[in-house]
C-alpha cells in the first residue's frame, strides 16, 4: 500500500532521534568553573594537600561545589567565576610555587549520562576562552643532534670495517667530514658508507678525505619526521598532564599551533608545554681535576655540572646515550634500598649502545643527566623568545655490570618526583627544542558574548525558517519544523560523540547555514507533491511521486556540499575546520530528516487513507 512505512522503519526513525536527543542532553548541563591543583616537578597532589585544600577555603569562607582528588590532581568546583578567581589565589599563596594552580571549566554533567558516554560538546578557543600559543621547532638543533649522533656512527663503523681514519669533524651545513690515513682506501671506504648510509650524499673533497650531507630531499624528510615526532610527544605530553581537548597540529615547515581552551592561566600552560625533560647518561671524568674545574680550568673534551645539592661533577661532554633512545620509564620503589626509582626502557639501538659502553667501562662511574628546556623570558634579536637549557645531574653510580635495554635510575628524593620523571620521560624527548613565538589568550568573557551573539543568530534564523514554512506550506511545514528540530539535535548529539569535532564560532555558522540547507530537501519535495496535484495525480500518488522524484536531485545537491566540505576540512586549518564539519554533518543528517523523518510524518497522518484534500 502506497506512503506506508513497515514497523522497523519507524521505530528506527524514532530511536535515532532519541539517542540523538541523549547525547545532546551533557549540553545542558553547561560547565562549571573550576581551580586545578596539580605537583609540579618533585610533587603530587594527594590527600595532605587536599585536606590543605578544604582548609584554605573555609577559612577564607569559599564554598566548592566538589572537591576531588584523581591521580594526583585536585579539582576544585566552584558556582561563580568571582569565587573561583579568589579560591585561585588564596590557595596559590598558601601552596607557594611547589603546585600549580590553574583555572579551567570543568563539564557538570551527571555521573549517570558520563557513564554512558554522554560529553559536552567541545568548544573552541573563541567560544570558551583559553590559550593559543603558535611554538617554531628549533631545526638547527635537531640537526646538529643528528651530526653527532653520525659521528658517532661513523667512527663505530669504520673501526669495525678496519678503516683506519685520522679524524672525523663537523663541516659546513651540518655535513660531516672523514680524513682517512691512507689515501689508498678512499673509494672502498666511499663504497662501504653508500651501502650503510643510501640518505647521504658523499663526495670526494681532498684525496684523503669524504664529505657526507643530507640530500635535499632527506633534509626534507628529516625536518619532517622531527615536526610529527614533536607533534606526537606533545599531545602525548599535554594528555599525561591532564590538559582535557587540547588542540595540537602542523602550521607551515616547521611550526606548531597549541590551543588550550578552558585554560586561562598562561603561566600554567607554559608550564606544561615547556616540560621538555629528557636524560642523557654521561661518564664521569676520573681524571678531572675538580678543584681546578671549578675555577674554570675544565679538560676540552669535558664539562661541570651539578647536582640537586650543588655538588659539582666533571662529564665527559659527549653523552653515551640521549632520551631518544627511551621508549619506556616507570616509577617505583628500590626493594633492596627502599628508596624511589624510575625503571627505564631503551630500543634496540640505545640498549646496543648502552651494553657496549657498561662492558668497556666496568668499575668506572656514569652520570644521569636530567635536561629540560624553558622560556628563559629573553628575546634575540628578531624578537624570537630564546629557550634556556637547565641541566641536573640526577645520579652518579658504579657500572657494576653490563646491562642492556632495561635498568633503573635511583637518587631520587621522593616517589611523586620519580613518579613526574616517568611521566615527562614516557611522554618521549622532543627531537628539538621549540620556542613560542606567538602567544594568545582569550578571556571568557569574550568567548561568552560569541556565544550568546551565535545563540541570537541562531535563534533568529530557526524561528524565520519555522514561520515561513508554516505560513507557506502549512500542515507539511509543520513535518517540516519538526524535522528541521529533529537535525539541530541529532546535529548536537554527533558533534558530542565525535572526539575530534570542535565547535567554533564559524562552526555555527556551518549550523545556522545548515538550517536552510536542511528545509531546501523539504521545499523541493513539496513543490514536487504540489506539482503532481495539478497533473491530476491522487493524493497518494502525489506523495509517493514528490518524495521518489525529488530524492536525486536532493542526493546530488547535498553530495556536492559535503564534498566541498570536505575540502575545506582537508586544507583549512582551525576555524575553517569547525565551519566545514559542522555543515557536513548538517547537510548529511537532512537528508535522513527532511526525506525519511517528513515521510513518516506524512505517511502517519495520510498514508492508507482517503484523502480528497492536502494541507500543502
Amino acid at each position: 500500500m502506497l506512503n506506508r512505512y513497515p514497523l522497523w522503519k519507524n521505530l528506527m526513525v524514532i530511536l535515532v532521534v532519541a539517542i540523538g536527543a541523549l547525547y545532546s542532553l551533557p549540553n545542558l548541563y553547561g560547565e562549571d568553573p573550576a581551580v586545578q591543583i596539580s605537583g609540579t616537578r618533585g610533587h603530587q597532589a594527594d590527600t595532605a594537600v587536599l585536606a590543605d585544600v578544604q582548609q584554605i577555603l573555609s577559612q577564607n569562607h569559599l564554598q566548592a561545589k566538589s572537591l576531588t582528588l584523581d591521580e594526583g590532581s585536585i579539582l576544585a568546583r566552584f558556582d561563580n567565576t568571582d569565587t573561583q578567581l579568589l579560591a585561585k589565589d588564596k590557595i596559590h599563596q598558601r601552596l607557594g610555587d611547589a603546585y600549580s594552580v590553574a583555572l579551567n571549566l570543568a563539564p557538570a554533567t551527571p555521573k549517570w549520562l558520563a557513564d554512558i558516554g554522554g560529553t559536552p560538546m567541545k568548544w573552541g578557543l573563541d567560544l570558551r576562552g583559553g590559550v593559543r600559543f603558535l611554538m617554531q621547532v628549533d631545526m638547527n638543533t635537531a640537526l646538529h643532534k643528528r651530526q653527532q649522533q653520525l659521528e658517532d656512527s661513523l667512527r663505530t663503523e669504520l673501526r669495525k670495517a678496519k678503516y683506519r681514519y685520522r679524524g672525523i669533524s663537523a663541516g659546513k651545513d651540518f655535513s660531516t667530514e672523514v680524513t682517512l690515513l691512507n689515501a689508498s682506501q678512499l673509494d672502498d671506504v666511499k663504497r662501504f658508507l653508500h651501502k650503510k648510509h643510501p640518505n647521504l650524499e658523499i663526495k670526494e673533497i681532498a684525496d684523503n678525505q669524504l664529505s657526507l650531507s643530507l640530500s635535499e630531499n632527506a633534509l626534507v624528510e628529516e625536518r619532517n619526521q622531527a615536526i610529527e615526532q614533536n607533534l606526537s610527544i606533545l599531545r602525548k605530553r599535554v594528555e599525561e598532564l591532564g590538559v582535557a581537548e587540547p588542540v595540537i597540529q602542523r602550521q607551515g615547515a616547521d611550526r606548531i599551533v597549541v590551543e588550550l581552551p578552558g585554560i586561562q592561566d598562561t603561566a600554567r600552560a607554559k608550564e606544561i608545554l615547556g616540560a621538555t625533560a629528557t636524560l642523557e647518561f654521561h661518564l664521569v671524568n676520573q681524571n678531572a681535576n675538580l678543584d681546578a674545574a671549578m675555577r674554570g680550568m675544565v679538560p676540552s673534551d669535558s664539562e661541570v655540572k651539578y647536582d640537586k645539592n650543588g655538588r659539582p661533577v666533571v662529564l665527559y661532554r659527549r653523552a653515551v646515550l640521549g632520551g631518544e633512545h627511551i621508549t619506556n620509564a616507570n616509577s617505583g620503589i628500590d626493594q633492596q634500598a627502599g628508596r624511589p626509582q624510575v625503571s627505564v626502557t631503551l630500543d634496540a639501538e640505545g640498549g646496543e649502545i648502552m651494553a657496549q659502553t657498561t662492558k668497556l667501562n666496568l668499575k668506572k662511574p656514569m652520570a644521569t643527566l636530567y635536561v629540560e628546556y624553558k622560556d628563559s623570558g629573553k628575546k634575540d634579536a628578531n624578537g624570537k623568545p630564546m629557550l634556556e637549557k637547565h641541566e641536573q645531574v640526577i645520579n652518579v653510580a658504579t657500572i657494576q655490570g653490563r646491562f642492556g635495554s632495561q635498568f633503573q635510575i635511583t637518587g631520587i628524593d621522593s616517589p611523586a618526583e620519580a613518579q613526574n620523571l616517568s611521566v615527562l620521560l614516557r611522554s618521549g624527548a622532543l627531537t628539538a627544542p621549540i620556542q613560542i613565538v606567538e602567544e594568545r589568550t582569550v578571556g571568557p568573557s569574550l568567548g561568552a558574548q560569541n556565544v550568546a551573539q551565535g545563540l541570537e543568530a541562531g535563534i533568529w534564523g530557526l524561528a524565520i525558517t519555522i514561520l515561513f514554512m508554516l505560513v507557506y506550506y502549512r500542515l507539511f511545514g509543520l513535518f517540516s519544523n519538526i524535522a528541521l528540530i529533529a537535525n539541530m539535535v541529532l546535529l548536537v548529539g554527533l558533534m558530542s560523540l565525535l572526539p575530534g569535532a570542535t565547535l567554533t564560532m564559524p562552526g555555527i555558522a556551518g549550523i545556522v547555514l545548515s538550517v536552510g540547507m536542511s528545509v531546501d530537501a523539504n521545499v523541493l519535495i513539496f513543490e514536487r507533491i504540489r506539482e503532481e496535484l495539478r497533473n491530476g495525480r491522487s493524493v497518494q500518488q502525489a506523495i509517493n511521486e514528490g518524495y521518489s522524484g525529488a530524492f536525486s536531485s536532493i542526493f546530488d545537491a547535498n553530495l556536492t556540499t559535503i564534498l566541498t566540505c570536505i575540502v575545506l576540512y582537508a586544507i583549512g586549518t582551525g576555524p575553517v575546520k569547525g565551519f566545514a564539519v559542522t555543515l557536513s554533518l548538517g547537510v548529511a543528517i537532512s537528508m535522513f530528516t527532511a526525506i525519511t523523518g517528513t515521510r513518516m510524518l506524512a505517511n502517519f497522518v495520510y498514508g492508507g487513507k482517503r484523502v480528497k484534500k492536502l494541507s500543502i
